[in-house]
């Protein structure tokens, strides 16, 4: 007979690396770096490529409420290389600044040993300006759910979130933010402690809000995966990349990312 998981549990030999929505550690340290290109507007009109590079300082932190409960607490403070053009940077030189800073808070409730729920919300601020954010205060609720997929291997699971990015204040000048984000997260845990996700971040896009540069309709589907391989101590590296397949809404040209993880 099956024994009942722990609220923190991450699967007995499993490659769990802390980025599970629903399996978190008590402690996590991301150190996440990540290049990507998108449309943006030029001089006299025009349309053209502006290059961003983040490196994302976040921590996780989570509380074990009750049994089979869980709050996960996020904070994210991005800091941003761009180089956009503007009437201040004709030249389209490379600025560095913070980003928009936020705070997310989830709650999960582990149903069975295979499935878990969860739901919560995430708080952007307007930290970046005027031209490392999006100049607007934003509520993004989200819900997902997990399933475990043991006939594959221990640590392996499908987990679809969805979210909703929401503006409700701030420069007034600036774009109204309304779009639906999806990650249908598929991890496929393998041998010697690697394992590959495909879809992991929700960059699956459908835009209610106003239009952006180069935007000729609502929806924005890349083909996104990661790969990685938990290391000794509670640490572990991973590479993902997207690439569109199609981008009506043109999220991101091409995105390359690697995170370094450390549980503790």
């Amino acid at each position: 007979m099956l024994q009942t998981i722990p609220a923190f549990s991450q699967e007995a030999g499993g490659t769990n690396a802390g980025e599970d929505f629903f399996r978190p550690p008590t402690n996590l340290f991301q150190l996440i770096t990540t290049y990507r290109t998108a449309p943006a507007n030029g001089s006299n009109g025009t349309v053209t490529n502006v290059t961003t590079g983040t490196l994302d300082f976040r921590y996780d932190h989570a509380i074990d409420l009750a049994p089979m409960w869980i709050l996960a607490l996020r904070s994210d403070l991005p800091v941003l290389a761009k180089n956009p053009f503007s009437s201040d940077n004709p030249d389209r030189n490379y600025l560095l600044g913070v980003g928009d800073a936020d705070v997310q808070a989830v709650l999960v409730h582990n149903l069975s040993q295979r499935l878990a729920v969860g739901f919560g919300a995430r708080l952007i601020t307007p930290t970046g300006g005027d031209t490392f954010g999006s100049g607007k205060w934003q509520v993004m609720p989200m819900v997902g759910a997990r399933y475990a997929l043991w006939e594959i291997s221990p640590s392996s699971y499908l987990e679809p979130v969805l979210r909703y990015d929401a503006s409700f204040a701030g420069d007034p000048t600036r774009r109204n933010i309304s779009d639906l984000q999806i990650a249908p997260t598929l991890n496929i845990g393998l041998a010697d402690q690697w394992y590959v996700s495909l879809f992991p971040s929700a960059d699956i896009r459908i835009n209610f809000g106003d239009p952006i540069t180069g935007q000729t309709g609502r929806l924005f589907l890349p083909f996104d995966f990661r790969v990685g391989r938990k290391l000794d101590g509670g640490a572990a590296l991973s590479f993902e990349l997207g690439v569109p397949i199609i981008k009506d809404y043109p999220v991101y040209n091409i995105k390359t990312q690697v995170r370094f993880n450390q549980t503790f």
